[in-house]
């Protein structure tokens, strides 16, 4: 008995030790080395200050002034800048990932949606002629699994760039051009479709001046 419960704790201390602190801190330092960036939440910096990540979506809305029914401040869309997809996470908080959990034939995700697109016509009708439920984009109206997705899709920018030239008095090739310096494209060339970076898009848009 003594020796079965001996064989036993030192099996638990050397396994503890092998698997909770030498291979987690083997996998950490290869990660620091080969992959810094990355292991480190692929953050973005300006002027050596960390201003987001790239993996994580950014909100771009301003603050009204005003307060609804709960207490909370008002946010409305800031049209000088390209705007997220909508997002479940509480200002696109990184600690807040949530997705609906609606069922498509819910009445609640049918009025989100709604809502969701008459608030894109309203904010892109204006510089987008045409532009109605039939032209917006998928990614424009819902949001992703995470609440916090960092791109929205090549159409959704282009009709947001149409603002963006429009607002900052700029040739819309030259706001087109921006968002093809900051696409990404499918993974391995194959999975998924080409998706641009808000985050790092707006950021080009300030680092430039325009």
């Amino acid at each position: 008995m003594r020796r079965d419960l001996l064989t036993s704790l030192i099996a638990v201390v050397v396994l503890t030790i092998l698997l909770g602190i030498a291979y987690p801190l083997v996998v950490t330092g290869i990660g620091q080395v080969a992959f810094n960036n990355k292991a480190d939440g692929s953050l973005i910096k300006v002027n050596g200050k960390v201003v987001g990540s790239k993996l994580i979506g950014q909100d771009f809305r301003r603050d009204t002034g005003k307060k609804d029914k709960d207490g909370n401040a008002v946010l409305v869309a800031d049209p000088r800048f390209f705007q997220e997809r909508p997002s479940t996470a509480t200002n696109y908080n990184g600690a807040a990932s949530a997705f609906t959990n609606l069922g498509p034939n819910s009445k609640d995700a049918r009025d989100m949606f709604k809502l969701n697109l008459d608030s894109y016509v309203k904010l892109e009708g204006p510089y987008t002629r045409g532009l109605n439920g039939k032209t917006v984009p998928v990614d424009a109206v819902t949001s992703s699994a995470s609440g916090i997705d960092p791109q929205i899709s090549v159409a959704n920018a282009r009709i947001q760039a149409h603002r963006i030239a429009s607002l900052r008095r700029l040739p819309l090739a030259q706001v087109n051009d921006l968002i093809d310096k900051h696409t990404d494209g499918r993974f391995v060339g194959i999975f998924g479709e080409p998706a641009v970076n808000v985050l790092e898009l707006n950021l080009a848009l300030n680092s430039n001046n325009l």
